[in-house]
């Protein structure tokens, strides 16, 4: 929704030609041995040439990566006891070799590009490539695979590289494992010198705690399970578990940090415990949970003031998830100076709960009757993947995907390892996960193999692609810069966006064209408003592609990405209508904003015949079917009327503009009666330009009807809230407004 889809764009069909060519032409090896393979020499020495030129790409360079999703394929679910073991001597090319495994050794350091990838040597000393997806960047710097680590790769694919070398490729996160030095799978000739069984627990602890201070998290987690598991003393036992639930929580494995917690008694639970418990409950979002033990934090140790101030934040964000308690101000001051703009604040979900559509699956449907600017939903992002274009060196990813034959331009892939990587962290949120629309994809249903939970990427990537949001920084943000740039070179409110973001309860919405809530962000929180006022138990939809954008015609949006076709009252009745009516309709739209955009603008008499002759190519009443083709005519002409000063004109059109989107209105024809009061009676279509338009009115009434001016002005306020997704900025955002 909202994403960079080049699919169709020729600027980018080449790579899935190619793609396509280079897929084909490795099938074509399909069940054949590596042969004639470079020598361990040469193939070090090529990476390590490749190493140095990309660490010379120049800071400041604008590129993008492509990377390719491969032939699906599921992830290992085989128990370890019941596979063998295996060297590249016994692999062919394109295959998964099912009931194998494989132990590699890193002897090169790591290079990131669309992968994380190394050079291992198996025991025979035969070397390749290795590239593992969906990987943490810390992997390349906390030790995890530093050269001379064994690596576990459990039914290796081995790939036919473009260059006729073999390369096994890794997607699924349970398909490998790093086996620390001590483990015993680890073959004699690659171990250290040390016998482990001269270790104790302290010293295992120590060396915990060293690798902690240096950053190695996962590395010290290893060293402390050791310990665990080296006969320690009690004292010893609560001091390792203790300094096992912070590096868990350092590598965001928060339940298993929960889990360590929960394992001491209460006699037990000590000052560092009970704060550790409560941060670990705080990034799970339980939030009264965290709360509950930050009190008994606050009562047994009044002077920690580290404590009071994470209870004081574990309030406030109990308060928001309960009662939706925002300081939205506060949200954008914090967009502006965070890159990226992650924001730590919980989720609300308002009068709305989930329940099965008569035909579209699952839906979002209200619990109460509520009007339109209400808050629905404001939801954290469940993973957020953004670009910032004020740092063209990060680059970006187009992402083709040969199965599905599509192509994105923006942050899906690295959206994608998040998701990935979030789930098998923390795996209690899979079922919910797992039970979003994923099309056609069938999964494993095996959750756990070994003690360790199964998370198929290719699953991750199929709910991405179908329930992800793109965005902007800030929705208010991107109105601002519409409004104030000149028009050539204005952001409108139908952009695809290069950042990527997915919220698990907003996934649960459908779409419609004539929708009856709008979507708006302040960084990773997505706010979900009433646009309409909307009845008890009613389904909530939003708009997945708007139906304003330039290539398309009414109701005529591609939605076969998503399966389905729209029927809304606008698509119904787009069905309808000829399709050379929908053609004459778009190119008098073309016309009458292309008039607009001229240096030779023709007369003020002949655009609105322009538009009048746009108007009868319509037949339905617009408070039944709003005119998506006209309302922009409408406001360019308000707008040019308010340039030249005559207020009576701009409130006309600026009317015209709202009932041609379906809204009707009491109250506000000039000349004015007195006592009348300005009502909209029915909302229509939202748009962020309607701001503009009741700001215009609001212009408009000061100076003819002044009893109507702050009913206007009003309406412009809560159209912003749609739109915007708070109110508490507009004053800011009205001292900028050009009025008359």
């Amino acid at each position: 929704m909202d994403v960079r889809d080049v699919s169709k764009d020729p600027q980018y069909l080449e790579h899935l030609q190619k793609y396509q060519q280079m897929l084909a032409d490795a099938q074509a090896h399909e069940g054949e041995h590596p042969e004639n393979m470079k020598s361990p020499q040469g193939l070090i020495l090529d990476f390590t040439i490749k190493q140095m030129l990309y660490d010379r790409i120049p800071a400041n360079a604008y590129h993008f990566r492509t990377s390719f999703m491969p032939p699906l394929y599921a992830p290992c679910i085989t128990p370890f006891e019941d596979l063998k073991k295996a060297t590249i001597k016994d692999f062919t090319f394109e295959t998964h070799h099912r009931g194998f495994y494989i132990l590699l050794k890193a002897v090169t350091s790591p290079l990131k590009q669309t992968s994380i990838m190394v050079i291992a040597e198996d025991e025979d000393g035969k070397v390749l490539l290795l590239q593992l997806y969906n990987q943490e960047d810390q992997i390349m710097s906390d030790g995890r695979l530093a050269e001379g680590t064994v690596i576990l790769v459990k039914e290796p694919y081995l790939k036919f590289m473009a260059d006729g070398q073999c390369g096994i490729r890794v997607d699924h996160l349970s398909d490998i494992k790093f086996l620390p030095e001590h483990d015993g799978l680890v073959p004699l000739a690659w171990r250290p010198q040390i016998m482990e069984e001269d270790i104790t627990a302290n010293d295992w602890k120590i060396k915990g705690n060293d690798l902690f201070n240096k950053g190695s998290y996962y590395l010290a987690i290893e060293c402390y399970s050791k310990a665990l598991y080296s006969s320690p003393t009690h004292e010893e036992a609560l001091t390792i578990k203790l300094n096992r639930v912070l590096a868990y929580l350092h590598t965001s494995q928060f339940e298993a940090a929960l889990r360590d917690a929960e394992t001491m008694t209460d006699s037990e639970q000590s000052e560092k415990a009970l704060f550790r418990k409560a941060q670990a409950l705080y990034h799970l979002r339980r939030f009264r949970e965290s709360c509950e033990v930050f009190a008994v934090l606050a009562r047994e140790y009044p002077e920690n003031d580290a404590a009071r101030a994470e209870f004081n934040r574990a309030i406030a964000r109990l308060a928001e998830q309960e009662r939706g308690n925002y300081q939205f101000d506060r949200l954008q001051l914090e967009v502006e100076r965070r890159r990226p703009p992650l924001l730590d604040h919980a989720t609300y979900v308002g009068p709305v709960c989930v329940k099965l559509t008569e035909s579209r699956g699952r839906g979002l449907f209200t619990t109460e009757g509520v009007r339109a600017g209400d808050l629905l939903l404001c939801e954290k992002a469940f993973a957020y993947a953004f670009h910032d274009g004020e740092l063209p060196s990060l680059g970006l990813f187009l992402t083709v995907n040969a199965n599905e034959k599509t192509m994105t331009l923006g942050t899906q892939l690295d959206l994608v390892s998040m998701i990935v990587q979030k789930l098998h962290k923390n795996p209690s949120q899979m079922e919910t996960f797992n039970s979003l629309y994923s099309g056609s994809y069938k999964s494993v249903e095996v959750g756990e193999v070994d003690g360790l939970p199964i998370v198929d990427t290719f699953l991750a990537e199929r709910i991405m692609s179908l329930n992800c949001f793109g965005f902007p920084r800030s929705s208010r943000e991107t109105h601002i810069r519409s409004t104030s740039e000149r028009e050539e070179q204005r952001i409108t409110f139908h952009d695809e966006f290069l950042s990527c973001g997915f919220w698990l309860l907003a996934s649960y919405i459908n779409h419609s064209c004539y929708s009856n809530a709008h979507r708006s962000f302040i960084g990773d929180m997505m706010i979900i408003r009433a646009s309409q006022d909307i009845e008890p138990n009613t389904e909530i939809t939003i708009s997945y592609k708007s139906p304003l954008a330039k290539d398309s015609m009414e109701g005529r949006i591609d939605l076969q990405h998503w399966g389905f076709e729209c029927d809304c009252i606008i698509c119904q009745v787009s069905k309808k209508t000829e399709d050379t009516k929908l053609a004459q309709r778009k190119k008098f739209r073309d016309d009458i904003l292309e008039a607009f955009r001229s240096d030779n603008k023709p007369g003020i008499k002949e655009i609105k015949n322009m538009i009048m002759a746009l108007e009868e190519t319509y037949t339905h009443p617009a408070a039944e079917v709003p005119r998506l083709s006209i309302w922009e005519g409408y406001l360019k002409l308000a707008g040019l009327y308010a340039a030249c000063g005559h207020p009576q004109k701009v409130i006309e059109f600026a009317l015209k503009v709202l009932e041609s989107l379906g809204y009707i209105i009491e109250g506000g024809d000039i000349p004015h009666t007195p006592g009348t009061r300005l009502i909209v009676k029915k909302w229509g279509f939202i748009a962020d330009p309607l701001i503009e338009c009741w700001m215009m009115l609001f212009s408009g009434y000061r100076l003819l009807a002044p009893d109507l001016a702050d009913a206007a002005l009003g309406y412009a306020k809560l159209c912003f809230k749609i739109c915007v997704g708070e109110d508490e900025t507009f004053d800011t955002y009205m001292t900028s407004f050009q009025g008359f």
